[in-house]
């Protein structure tokens, strides 16, 4: 398991993560709650890939989006996209920009 992985699993255990209102639409419309997307972070054995964010919106040049895609307890299928944020104090959460059923 990547150091990444590892930092985003921990972040999500202490409940540092927020969801952007796309990755709450996507739910919604999914109908997976916050607790699915959660047990799906936390049973993910690898980081599916990595990307560089294209947003004009960006805070850093070479941010970094994580894709993770595994099953929560029930075996459903979630695909999260999301990045580690820093903040004034160094704690870390994760930022879940995507979150919805896999294909």
């Amino acid at each position: 398991m990547t150091d990444i992985l590892v930092r985003i699993k921990r972040a999500v255990l202490k409940g540092q993560y927020i969801f952007s209102e796309k990755a709450a639409v996507e739910m919604e419309a999914d109908r997976i709650t916050e607790q699915d997307v959660v047990e799906s972070i936390l049973n993910a054995v690898a980081i599916y890939k990595t990307l560089r964010s294209r947003s004009p919106d960006r805070m850093y040049a070479r941010e970094r989006l994580y894709v993770i895609q595994s099953t929560n307890l029930d075996g459903l299928a979630i695909y999260t996209k999301g990045k580690l944020v820093s903040d004034a104090e160094s704690d870390t959460f994760y930022f879940l920009i995507s979150s919805k059923r896999a294909l």
